[in-house]
């Protein structure tokens, strides 16, 4: 997949199917898009694209906006990529930028600059200035200059219609299960780790502290997890079982600033520095203050053993 940072530096060669939007998590509603978008382009023998913009519009439009992102956009490229995108540009969301009408956002941008023959979006796209443009106006403009036009149905998870703002607030209450079920797969952090305080190795259970977390990144609501844990160097191991804590540890008096620790189930983790990935598959308990360290070390045994079984 090609990246390009503005509308000017991408060159058509050949029919370009366009598709629209932020895309934060790509989630199942977003695989949709993707994936019709490129058989499209397959069936035309073009090129499927994504159009998104960076930084975040929100961050532009209230700047007191705290963001916080199912996916950093390296991260969404490599999920667009595995998607089968074809090209994303990722243009820079500016206040001129935000003050492009609709009609000139079709015309000069995906027109003009992307060469575009064909255009899919999600049931509830809006675009140009304040949001002005909908679905009837694109079916207005597809005519004057001559593109194709598909929307696509809502994406639902049990009862719920996927959204990127959904699926942020159940990471957010530590509802990981139910985000993983709308992203059709767990949620993520990546980072490294980084040498801690030894509480979990005094305890009996020695843990790798994550650092480097980017602050944008969607964190989920403080406490324990089974997750699954990655060294993402040359030479790590992938997929290995753990139980994480996420949180301030109250009980030792750590301060306010969060820490990721996780304990490996079945191996030592190894090697300050090593990048790694964790994904978040079940909530297990709440974050909690122990009068003794016996006390806790009982509790961390019984999360042990609730995540392994979560984990089989």
């Amino acid at each position: 997949m090609q990246i390009y940072h503005q509308l000017s530096d991408f060159v058509a060669s050949g029919p370009t199917v366009v598709t629209l939007g932020t895309f934060d998590g790509v989630h199942l509603g977003h695989q949709k898009l993707v994936a019709r978008a490129v058989a499209k382009a397959r069936e035309l023998g073009g090129t499927a694209v994504l159009l998104t913009l960076e930084p975040h519009p929100r961050k532009l439009i209230h700047p007191d906006f705290v963001l916080s992102r199912l996916t950093l956009p390296t991260e969404r490229a490599e999920l667009l990529a595995a998607a089968g995108l074809d090209a994303l540009v990722e243009h820079p969301f500016t206040a001129e930028f935000a003050q492009t009408s609709s009609l000139d956002f079709v015309r000069r941008d995906l027109v003009g600059h992307l060469g575009m023959r064909h255009l899919i979006v999600g049931y509830d796209h809006r675009f140009g200035r304040n949001r002005e443009g909908d679905f009837a106006q694109l079916q207005e403009y597809s005519q004057v200059f001559d593109f194709g036009l598909e929307q696509i149905e809502a994406v639902s998870a049990g009862a719920q219609v996927l959204s990127s703002t959904k699926i942020r607030a159940a990471v957010a209450e530590g509802r990981v299960r139910d985000a993983a079920l709308a992203l059709g797969r767990p949620h993520f952090v990546r980072g490294e780790v980084v040498a801690g305080r030894g509480i979990g190795r005094g305890l009996g259970y020695r843990t790798a502290n994550v650092g480097g977390i980017h602050p944008d990144k969607a964190m989920p609501s403080f406490g324990v997890y089974a997750v699954e844990l990655d060294f993402c160097d040359a030479e790590g191991p992938r997929g290995l079982a753990g139980v994480a804590n996420y949180g301030v540890r109250p009980s030792f008096g750590s301060g306010s600033e969060p820490v990721l620790e996780v304990h490996l189930l079945d191996v030592e983790a190894q090697g300050y520095g090593r990048p790694v990935e964790v994904r978040f598959i079940d909530f297990i308990r709440a974050e909690q203050t122990f009068e003794t360290p016996q006390a806790l070390q009982a509790q961390i045994a019984r999360d042990v053993e609730r995540a392994r079984a979560v984990l089989e």
